[in-house]
């Protein structure tokens, strides 16, 4: 909406990419009462990175663009914990959700540069 559109573009992607690495590492846990719990949670919070991230890219207004990736940002957070919560409680997935983990890390930078500059702009 509010960036060009070929880094918009990269965003959705990214973020698409990621989810799919995470339902894919999910995946892979081993079937505990503890990793239910916790592929549960991230399958709600990665899932929910993508939907308000389509969701952003129809909104009519600022503030609601705003506002739908301020929610990317925090399911993106909490998908870290989740993941970090992963890379320490399966030793044979710490690699590749250490990996995760930084990726997540980078598109929390990258959408906190999104909202800072859409609010810049609308100025």
């Amino acid at each position: 909406m509010l960036m060009p559109k070929e880094n918009y573009q990269n965003i959705h992607e990214r973020i698409y990419n990621f989810i799919i690495r995470v339902i894919k590492l999910i995946k892979k846990l081993p079937d505990t009462p503890e990793n239910k719990v916790i592929r549960y949670q991230i399958a709600k919070s990665v899932t929910s990175m993508g939907a308000n991230d389509q969701e952003a890219d129809g909104t009519i207004s600022i503030k609601d663009f705003i506002n739908k990736y301020a929610i990317v940002r925090k399911e993106s957070k909490e998908t870290h914990y989740w993941l970090k919560l992963i890379r320490d409680t399966n030793e044979k997935l710490s690699a590749e959700s250490s990996e995760l983990m930084e990726e997540s890390l980078e598109l929390i930078k990258i959408i906190s540069s999104i909202i800072y500059n859409t609010k810049k702009r609308s100025k």
